[in-house]
């Protein structure tokens, strides 16, 4: 099983293609993920919260007015199911396919199914029992906008898990509730029904049906059988830990204005990459983009960034935090930027969060007085869109 599972945060400016890296370049060539039921989205906002991350417990009404409670697998609980499911899949094939190596093996060596082997022969299908590749497929959680919530409380006891050992598995167990471990059980696709007194449970795994409660809990104990027995736990007793063949990925904008605190705690539990807005690699991508105003082609989108940018960082004393204010090639992400795309986003983020506090830049650019560019109508009147792309587009930095 592989020892190495991601835990990465991706954190920049607004459009620099973080969801793109994470979707186009981690997740299929880093972890290798060619099924999408293997990715587990989620958004984090301010009313997310531990239930939706989790799972919750939540009343139904049937046609007959009757209230029934079910729960609810959250995002976490998901992921978690699917990533345990994907190892015991890659037990069942792994027994599999020992069993058919080693009736390969008696037919090679001229055995018939009562015959012992000897002590050599066991040697050599021990060897080729180890050249079997037991390789569960990965599995990710990704959560966009990972600081919009409030990240502690929405983790809960799941924050002890993000600690890995060596091996890429939690460090530590936790417990979850009895409620929560039969959601994560039925995510996993275990299932028991009461038959009666005397006949007691029938077990399922999978749509299938098992012999009895032996063959369920040998599925059960798949989950954890590549560790040792010190390591070891039970999600029959509500123990359960992340697994190395489970990743989380998170993006955040860092010049969010109303975002939660992430304290260090939480944060040295992850691993950082920045990405910057200058990447060639980004800037390629969107070369055939332009911007096109009241149905004249105006000049290339990224050209136009790169311009921008480079405004934006000439008033490093008055702007706060710059590495934030910045824009990536993808603020946009259209084929066609037209004026409605650069007076409602694009503008509105130069007006709103950049230079919030002080105008005088763009009155200085757009050569207008202080009383002329009062509101945010003014600034995206006709004439002033068109005259503050050409500014910029034209912007020398001196």
């Amino acid at each position: 099983m592989s020892s190495s599972p991601i835990q990465k945060i991706l954190f920049g400016s607004p459009g620099t293609g973080k969801s793109y890296r994470v979707e186009n370049k981690i997740i299929p060539d880093e972890l290798k993920i060619t099924d999408q039921s293997n990715v587990i989205p989620t958004v984090f906002h301010p009313e997310y919260t531990y239930g939706d991350f989790m799972g919750k417990l939540m009343p139904l009404t049937d046609d007959s007015g009757k209230v029934e409670y079910k729960y609810y697998s959250g995002h976490f609980l998901k992921a978690l199911a699917k990533a345990y499911k994907n190892i015991i899949k890659s037990c069942i094939k792994f027994e599999q396919d020992k069993k058919e190596l080693t009736e390969e093996y008696k037919k090679e060596i001229g055995k018939t199914r009562q015959d012992a082997f000897s002590s050599e022969e066991m040697s050599i299908l021990k060897e080729k029992h180890s050249k079997i590749i037991k390789q569960p497929e990965n599995v990710v959680l990704i959560i966009d906008e990972l600081n919009r919530g409030n990240s502690a409380a929405i983790f809960g006891t799941v924050f002890q898990l993000l600690d890995r050992n060596k091996n890429g598995w939690s460090q530590y167990p936790i417990t979850i509730s009895d409620l929560e471990k039969t959601g994560l059980l039925q995510a996993i696709s275990f299932k028991q029904y009461f038959l009666s007194k005397e006949k007691g449970y029938s077990f399922e795994y999978d749509g299938n049906s098992c012999k009895d409660e032996n063959e369920y809990n040998k599925y059960l104990d798949y989950i954890f059988s590549d560790l040792s027995k010190e390591e070891r736990v039970r999600l029959q007793e509500c123990k359960i830990k992340l697994p190395p063949n489970l990743s989380f990925l998170a993006t955040m904008n860092t010049s969010d204005n109303s975002i939660y605190f992430m304290d260090s705690a939480f944060k040295r539990r992850w691993d950082w990459e920045f990405v910057n807005i200058e990447d060639d690699g980004q800037r390629n991508v969107v070369s055939g983009r332009k911007i096109k105003l009241y149905n004249n082609d105006t000049c290339a989108w990224n050209n136009f960034v790169d311009k921008l940018n480079e405004f934006i960082r000439s008033h490093y004393k008055t702007v706060r935090k710059i590495e934030d204010k910045q824009i990536g090639y993808f603020f946009i992400n259209e084929e066609t930027i037209t004026e409605e795309h650069i007076k409602n986003k694009l503008m509105f983020f130069i007006w709103d969060s950049v230079f919030s506090n002080n105008r005088k830049p763009l009155t200085e650019l757009l050569e207008m007085t202080e009383r002329d560019l009062v509101t945010f109508g003014q600034f995206t009147q006709k004439e002033v869109v068109q005259k503050f792309v050409k500014k910029i587009i034209g912007f020398v930095n001196v």
